[in-house]
């Protein structure tokens, strides 16, 4: 079965510092690169490179950027012929800042993302007969976000929202249409309106999401864990050890393992480890994208944790 990713596509900008300045401050940089982004598209590029067949449905603009972007998708392995080429607009572009504990700051220029819109969820829909999942973040217009989880429940397809960017005003009906969601402190902070900052304030809030009506809540805690809430059951997975360069894609990372897991018929908790690892993984290396892991790398960490 395919796992669908409806969001953004980027480029990322990054520059990596020896520490995150402080408003009005300049400050000499280490060192500067490209790296394909978006968190749509970061999470189509860990879903396909776990070994799932995934379709990307977004837009780029008609510049090298765009064409970059998606000769970078298609060679992780992303199907890409849902991806509309939007000559009226430029492709998304992040500005990113890495400091040396990989700690970051990200501005997001969204061009052709922000255009996304019930065209899109049309050439989506499309896609969900043979789907299992569907990944949704918030780099792209609201509107299109809630269209596209309506149309997915009623195909019975699963829905997975990353409420990233941070926004402590999602509509009220979209909660109830999300399976599972997968904030991280920060985010789950903005949602919930109390400070998340461990397992115990990880709890409450999760408890708060699923009185909004989510089916799960996963509230990624970095080098924490993770704490998950269902109905049924609520368990803490301990992060995996590892040494973080850039944590910039980790979240991302997260998500493309727990779509993989559950597309391949695993417990929640499993794609829970599986998200965990993976974001772990993730952690380990530069950039967005480039810092994902392929299968055989994925599969090997387990092993060897013992999982």
């Amino acid at each position: 079965m395919t796992i669908i990713v409806f969001g953004s596509i980027n480029t990322d900008l990054v520059a990596t510092v020896p520490r995150l300045p402080i408003a009005g401050e300049t400050l000499l940089g280490n060192d500067f690169f490209l790296s394909p982004g978006g968190k749509g598209a970061n999470q189509a590029v860990a879903s396909a490179r776990l070994g799932i067949p995934t379709q990307m449905v977004g837009r780029v603009g008609a510049d090298n950027f765009g064409t970059e972007l998606l000769n970078n998708l298609q060679g992780s392995g992303v199907q890409t012929n849902n991806i509309f080429i939007d000559e009226t607009v430029s492709s998304g572009v992040a500005i990113i800042s890495v400091d040396v504990k990989g700690e970051n700051q990200i501005i997001v220029i969204p061009g052709a993302n922000g255009r996304v819109n019930h065209e899109d969820v049309e050439r989506l829909s499309h896609l969900f007969p043979t789907a299992k999942v569907l990944l949704l973040q918030l780099e792209i217009p609201m509107l299109a976000v809630v269209a596209a989880a309506k149309a997915a429940r009623d195909a019975q397809v699963k829905v997975i929202l990353d409420p990233a960017p941070a926004q402590n005003n999602l509509p009220d009906e979209l909660y109830r249409l999300v399976d599972i969601i997968t904030p991280n402190e920060v985010e789950a902070a903005q949602l919930v309106g109390f400070p998340v900052d461990g397992e115990e304030s990880a709890a409450k809030a999760a408890a708060v999401l699923l009185q909004k009506g989510v089916k799960s809540a996963i509230v990624k805690l970095g080098a924490k864990g993770v704490f998950c809430a269902t109905s049924e059951e609520t368990f803490f997975i301990p992060a995996f050890a590892v040494q973080a360069v850039d944590t910039v894609a980790a979240g991302d990372a997260f998500n493309g393992g727990l779509a993989a897991a559950l597309s391949e018929g695993h417990s929640l908790r499993d794609s829970v480890i599986w998200g965990a690892a993976a974001g772990a993984l993730a952690a380990t290396k530069l950039g967005a994208q480039p810092s994902l892991p392929h299968r055989i790398t994925f599969d090997a960490f387990l092993r060897e944790r013992g999982v």
